[in-house]
């Protein structure tokens, strides 16, 4: 049976409002009688209680400090579910390629990458105007290999 459809909300920065807009996207799938399984980019355990009451079902961790990187995929896919109305939304952390390891290797990017999820990116606008432009064609430049398929636009 093929995977279901997966997601990852990332950002340009932490704080941008990804657990929000998370929480608010696993409840209304939920609502809309979907079958909604959330991960994410941890470790973390805050969020993760958010989102599982969100979605109402358990949030899994995925972190490349806990996980080998062969383990993430097949741990995501047996969590993830195949039925219809099944979705999975992966919440990362922090920016969309900051991590601890100065080459990126362990960034949200990656993991997407990994995954192959398309991303969605959140972008605080809080003093923004113009500069939203030019910020996200940094982003899509940057690495050809991530999917910046949708971005949502946080306090306007």
């Amino acid at each position: 049976m093929p995977a279901c459809p997966r997601f990852m909300i990332s950002a340009a920065h932490k704080s941008s409002g990804k657990t929000v807009v998370s929480t608010g996207l696993a409840a209304a799938f939920r609502a809309a009688g979907d079958d909604i399984r959330t991960f994410k980019k941890g470790p973390d355990y805050i969020d993760p209680m958010w989102l599982a009451a969100a979605s109402g079902r358990p949030c899994y961790n995925l972190d490349f400090n806990t996980m080998t990187r062969q383990s993430i995929a097949p741990f995501l896919a047996a969590r993830a579910g195949t039925g219809p109305g099944t979705l999975s939304l992966v919440e990362a952390n922090k920016g969309l390629h900051d991590g601890v390891c100065a080459d990126g290797s362990d960034s949200n990017a990656e993991l997407a990458k990994l995954l192959g999820l398309p991303v969605v990116l959140v972008i605080d606008t809080l003093g923004m105007t113009r500069g939203i432009a030019p910020l996200l064609t940094g982003y899509t430049a940057f690495d050809h290999d991530v999917n910046i398929a949708g971005v949502i636009l946080n306090r306007v």
